[in-house]
């Protein structure tokens, strides 16, 4: 815990209904742990969010941004939050996160980030065991042989005839939690449409449906590049809105979209003590 009383001041934002609640720890230091975490991102005894967001400094970045979701686990990254972080900074910084370095650049209507080089080895996404990550060998009922990437998280994808047909809610819980992904995944569910577009649901690792997953619309994006069902950019079609994402094998992923600041406010960390 923080060793003063003083309100710890902190940012609402959200990047396609995908919200977070950002501490600056470069300005008022805190101790983040996981039962704080979730305490905070409580929406009924807490202030509420997908995924809490701590900025710390950096040796090797201009921020270091920690990323913790609602259940209070720690994660390595959030293309969302990314955004977000960028717009709360401005100019072009460059982001320090457990998954690797992002850099992002202000657009009209949110920011470009680059999200760096995807990853598929089984060992890196990473699997239990080794097998092909561009057609698994695994399924769960309806949903069978998805893509695996690493994108700073792992995540897997299905592509499906109609993700409306998929009950994302109740298989979302037990695909993130089988023990084939030893640190959990983020399971994505997609319908590749006829104008080089996708339209995507995300269960997110530790949060569950979400409405936007800046991460998944990455990783679902790459997917369908490797399975050559989609090429170039791609707008990637979220319950919360669009992302627009472009990647060449070999090269790195950018990811464009909005993100919005909601209110700055105050709140005494010690009434979660």
């Amino acid at each position: 815990m923080r060793q003063t009383s003083e309100p710890l001041a902190f940012h609402k934002m959200h990047g396609l209904g995908n919200d977070f609640v950002i501490i600056d720890g470069r300005t008022q230091p805190v101790a983040m742990t996981q039962m704080l975490a979730r305490e905070i991102a409580d929406r009924r005894t807490g202030i509420g969010c997908d995924q809490l967001i701590v900025l710390e400094p950096s040796d090797i970045a201009d921020v270091r941004m920690r990323i913790f979701n609602a259940d209070g686990g720690e994660v390595e990254a959030c293309g969302n939050a990314a955004r977000c972080v960028t717009l709360l900074l401005g100019d072009t910084p460059s982001i320090d996160t457990n998954g690797g370095p992002i850099s992002g650049s202000l657009t009209d209507e949110g920011a470009t980030l680059d999200m760096g080089e995807p990853q598929f080895d089984w060992d890196k996404i990473p699997l239990a065991y080794a097998m092909d990550t561009l057609a698994m060998p695994v399924g769960w009922e309806s949903l069978e042989n998805p893509v695996a990437v690493n994108v700073g998280n792992p995540h897997v994808i299905f592509f499906v005839d109609d993700i409306a047909a998929i009950d994302l809610e109740r298989l979302g819980p037990l695909i993130e939690t089988d023990p084939l992904f030893p640190e959990r995944v983020n399971v994505n569910v997609a319908t590749v449409e006829a104008d080089n577009s996708i339209t995507l649901r995300v269960w997110e690792r530790g949060a569950g449906l979400t409405r936007a997953c800046g991460t998944g619309a990455c990783a679902t994006t790459v997917a369908a590049i490797r399975r050559k069902l989609v090429d170039g950019e791609t707008t990637v079609q979220l319950p919360g809105g669009d992302l627009h994402i472009s990647w060449s094998p070999g090269g790195t992923i950018q990811m464009t979209g909005p993100a919005t600041h909601v209110f700055s406010g105050e709140f005494d960390i010690e009434a979660f003590a």
